[in-house]
């Protein structure tokens, strides 16, 4: 019997989910590879290719993995494409030309969550973006044996926003007035942030922000509320004053 609507709702509902990918590289031949290496794949497709991060724009929200494939740039350069999609709060697997470990530590550092050389194999390649898609991490075989870092904790799109507003200089009650939730709310989130930081003091998870980028496109709504805290400060001086103690910053 011809299966009808419902039929149809059912096998949807039965389906796997399907993981989006943004694919991140200028070369023509290797578009066209990975489109035949993912479309033969059920539970993933690729929504845009873009040749460089900036031509992403905002496409890449729709994105569950961002697929950054360089064989030509150094990773020092990488690493800071990185570290801007990951401060976007995005998941990254690189697949890098570089064949030496210190370059794959950068990346890493910077918050990728899937790291392949340009020997990997499509299988592998498959596995990783599941992996990452899966919320865990997968370093290619190239790097097995080899001591790695930690990458940065992943940070969700709730606490990215709280994150912003502390760097701006917002009290928890003014977070919660414009976030539409409870102070409560606001101090487990950022109770959250400060066990997945390491970090007590409001100051250092600012300095966190700063180095994660993830200040990068941080809310204007308080702006009339308070100039950023630390916005006449460098990196460096914060990072000193938060190391020696930052008397007067409250939590």
């Amino acid at each position: 019997m011809a299966g009808g609507p419902a039929s149809s709702t059912l096998e949807l509902l039965m389906s796997p989910s399907v993981t989006r990918l943004a694919v991140v590289c200028d070369s023509p031949l290797l578009q066209l590879g990975l489109t035949q290496a993912v479309d033969s794949q059920p539970d993933m497709e690729i929504t845009t290719f873009a040749a460089r991060v900036d031509d992403l724009s905002g496409t890449v929200h729709d994105a569950d993995v961002v697929l950054l494939v360089d064989l030509r740039a150094r990773d020092q350069v990488v690493a800071r494409q990185v570290a801007r999609l990951n401060g976007q709060g995005r998941a990254v697997v690189v697949v890098s030309a570089a064949d030496e470990q210190s370059d794959a530590v950068l990346c890493i550092k910077a918050g990728a969550r899937g790291y392949l050389s340009r020997q990997t194999t499509a299988s592998e390649l498959l596995t990783a973006i599941r992996a990452v898609a899966a919320g865990r991490d997968y370093f290619g075989v190239s790097l097995a044996g080899r001591s790695i870092p930690a990458p940065p904790p992943h940070i969700t799109s709730r606490e990215r926003q709280i994150l912003r507003f502390v760097v701006s200089g917002a009290t928890d009650r003014e977070i919660a007035a414009q976030l539409k939730i409870t102070e409560n709310t606001v101090h487990t989130h950022l109770e959250r942030l400060r066990r997945k930081c390491g970090s007590r003091r409001r100051a250092e998870l600012t300095r966190f922000a700063l180095e994660n980028g993830i200040t990068d496109d941080g809310p204007t709504e308080l702006s009339r509320f308070h100039e950023p805290v630390f916005g006449c400060m460098s990196l460096r001086v914060l990072t000193m004053m938060t190391a020696g103690g930052c008397a007067g910053v409250g939590t």
